[in-house]
């Protein structure tokens, strides 16, 4: 089998693979920030940091492509850096006006500092050639963070020989020790360059080795730098009308609601970051992107969006997700702390939530009751390795649940890490009924630029609860292996080729299999960010006491070969159950066709439209084929980027359950969205909102209550608001 052969080949791979010695670099100060204009000419200028870049991809350490000069200063304000990054043909820089972060699909630099110098995480900073920011946090063993915003200064312009940049970040946006002496950063630079896939690094980096900031260059020369004094305020308000259909009263309903809050943060000793909330902005203001959700057996995650949580998240994240911030839906006051002590990252909080006491019948006792959450998460860390634990408990009226864990990641040598977690769940309920039970995960993993392997086991136990986490599935002992290989032909156009392996199988406590999957891809990625993905899945899952035989194969395919448009697809076909089958119908397995397409329009710069249609069919395995559900679901979206901090986007949401109630226990639904947002952001903390949403579904209200009709003509919710923040800086 191709997984015995990948891993057989694993363990025929060297054990062992050497970091290179660490270089440095040497900042100098300033008196006067650097001009951006000073640059224009591209020609080598004092100061310069590094011009040597190397590619990790399409090619490892070898150099890159294209031409990029990094200079690097500091006064007592700022660190600044200037990219001067040159293009045999100008014409093929992607330089795209769009919304902050939004720069992936254009060329960037950017910046990496490791301010600990711990090789654990490093604040990221990205800029486009019009100087549009992405900013976040990458920590090793996670992904990156790109919820994390701060204030800093960036300008681009493109030139006759390709574009320049300069990036001025303030010493109040960043974390690090306080010293009086000199300091020593991490610090890496960075190229991306979308027509030729390529991504270049000083120093250079490489897939070869785990760890990614344990390769940046040591930065000296800082000395005299502190944030200072820093106090953040951010008071908000918020203006709400509304009008939509009470279904109960079956009749419309007006509310219009005014609100206002104040969210603070305190620094102290210049790396721990003290956050108080009072009647907190968690107000949503992007939508959530659309995903099929009918006929899934398990929860669908839906990742977090509200500011207060975002930051710094990656503090309190651990391999079993024991802190899901969304079960925390609607609070009122709440602190936390996150940052570092010395060899230690710490983070903990505190905050209630009225939505479990508004979700209970107005004559139970803990009618308008709030639920009360804590986290504390400590973590030591030590070279590329840490081991810490994590304390969670959310009370509401009697019911208590507590949930304490403890978990570390081994660093076993350049390319292999090994990572375990451990908890211990201890819930009562309000009916007065406790359990406690427990939760294992084991994790194996090599990366390198050409094998990558990884297997974990986790055992999760029948009586695990945890409410303020999303383990969605519980009682199951599931062990998982998954390998890649990986070629690098010399030719033109394809970067990279290989197959995948994974394979899984879980089992009860009563050591009963519950599922098993075996997948075997297969990939070519291509140079101007495209790829080809094609899989073939066989698998089994005992559902409702019944063993189901499925079997799957998918076929995805992405471009931005074209400047001016991306385009994404995928199909797949095979064989699922129908999980949710009328009453007295056993759940039984049926045919089934997904598919997807999504389209990305750039007509000019500022302009976004963006197109996604997912198809969802099921239907039944006889002769009849008799359609079981279809479900479609459709958005167009369009975003005008006026400047860098004026934006207006519309999106048209359409999503269509059309089920057979004879197959199914599911209703016929039609619900359709439109959404206006007009955005003034200046810089995170300071932004104007004003919104407008008006859904529609296939309801009628008449005589006798609401009723159904054929098409989504019916007005249900209507919403007007305005929302308005300003960040205070001391």
């Amino acid at each position: 089998m191709l997984g015995n052969a990948l891993l057989a080949a694993l363990l025929a791979f060297p054990a062992q693979q050497t970091a290179a010695p660490r270089q440095s670099i040497t900042i100098t100060r300033v008196n006067t920030p650097p001009r951006l204009e000073d640059y224009r000419s591209g020609e080598r200028h004092d100061g310069l940091a590094a011009d040597s870049f190397l590619q990790r991809e399409p090619n490892d350490l070898v150099p890159a492509s294209e031409k990029t000069e990094a200079y690097v200063s500091y006064d007592d304000v700022n660190l600044y850096v200037v990219f001067v990054c040159h293009a045999r043909n100008p014409s093929t820089v992607r330089a795209r006006m769009t919304r902050r972060e939004a720069i992936f699909s254009d060329d960037f630099v950017g910046i990496f500092l490791d301010t600990f110098n711990d090789r654990q995480r490093a604040y990221m900073f990205l800029v486009s050639p019009l100087g549009i920011q992405l900013d976040g946090i990458v920590t090793e063993g996670q992904n990156d963070d790109f919820s994390f915003d701060t204030i800093w200064q960036s300008h681009g312009e493109v030139t006759d020989f390709g574009y320049i940049t300069s990036i001025a970040i303030p010493f109040k946006s960043l974390r690090f020790p306080p010293a009086s002496g000199p300091q020593v950063w991490g610090i890496a630079f960075m190229r991306g360059i979308p027509v030729q896939s390529e991504n270049d690094f000083w120093p250079g980096i490489t897939r070869r080795l785990q760890s990614f900031t344990g390769q940046f260059a040591d930065l000296h020369g800082l000395q005299g730098v502190s944030p200072g004094r820093n106090i953040q305020l951010i008071p908000y308000g918020t203006f709400t009308g509304a009008r939509f259909l009470d279904r109960d009263l079956a009749a419309y309903d007006s509310q219009a609601d005014g609100r206002a809050g104040i969210d603070a943060k305190v620094v102290a000793r210049d790396s721990l970051a003290l956050d108080f909330t009072l009647n907190p902005d968690f107000s949503q203001v992007e939508s959530d992107e659309p995903q099929v959700t009918v006929n899934q057996r398990f929860e669908v995650f839906f990742p977090e969006k509200r500011p207060f949580f975002l930051e710094n998240a990656g503090y309190f994240q651990t391999p079993i997700n024991l802190f899901f911030s969304r079960r925390i839906a609607d609070p009122q006051f709440g602190g936390r702390v996150t940052g570092k002590v010395g060899g230690w990252a710490v983070g903990a909080l505190a905050i209630d939530d009225r939505a479990p006491g508004q979700r209970v019948e107005e004559t139970d006792p803990l009618h308008d009751d709030r639920a009360f959450n804590g986290v504390i998460r400590a973590k030591r860390e030590f070279g590329d390795s840490s081991v810490g634990g994590l304390v969670t408990s959310r009370d509401f009226g009697t019911s208590v649940n507590t949930i304490a864990s403890a978990d570390t990641r081994l660093r076993i040598n350049p390319q292999w890490f090994a990572q375990g977690q451990v908890a211990v769940a201890d819930t009562k309920t309000i009916e007065g009924v406790h359990s406690t039970d427990g939760a294992y995960d084991a994790n194996l993993s090599r990366s390198s630029r050409k094998l990558a392997y990884q297997v974990d086991y986790t055992d999760i136990g029948k009586d695990f609860q945890t409410a303020l986490g999303f383990v969605p599935r519980t009682d199951i002992r599931q062990a998982t292996q998954f390998a890649t290989y990986r070629w690098y032909p010399k030719g033109r156009r394809i970067t990279s080729l290989g197959p995948n392996s994974f394979l899984q199988g879980t089992w009860d406590h009563t050591g009963q299999l519950q599922d098993w999957t075996v997948r075997y891809p297969f990939e070519l990625d291509f140079k101007a960010q495209s790829s080809i993905f094609v899989r073939h899945q066989d698998s089994m899952e005992r559902f409702a006491g019944i063993e189901f035989r499925e079997y799957e194969n998918l076929i995805t395919a992405n471009t931005s070969y074209f400047k001016w448009m991306d385009v994404n697809a995928f199909a797949a076909t095979g064989t699922r159950p129908n999980y949710y089958p009328p009453d007295g119908t056993a759940p039984f397995l049926a045919n089934f066709r997904d598919a997807q397409v999504g389209l990305s329009f750039r007509p000019f710069s500022g302009l976004l439209l963006d197109e996604t249609y997912i198809y969802s069919h099921l239907a039944t395995r006889t002769d009849e084929d008799r359609t079981i559900f279809d479900n479609h679901i459709v958005r167009s979206r369009a975003n005008y980027q006026f400047t860098r901090e004026l934006s207006l986007r519309a999106i048209l949401d359409y999503n269509a359950v059309l089920p057979d109630p004879s197959l199914v226990a599911l209703d016929r639904t039609k619900h359709l969205t439109m959404d206006l947002l007009l955005t003034y952001l200046t810089h995170p903390g300071t932004a104007i909102y004003v919104g407008y949403t008006d859904g529609y579904d296939s309801v009628q209200l008449g005589p006798s209550g609401i009723v159904p009709i054929r098409n989504p003509t019916t007005s249900t919710g209507r919403q007007f608001f305005v929302k308005t923040s300003y960040l205070f800086r001391f």
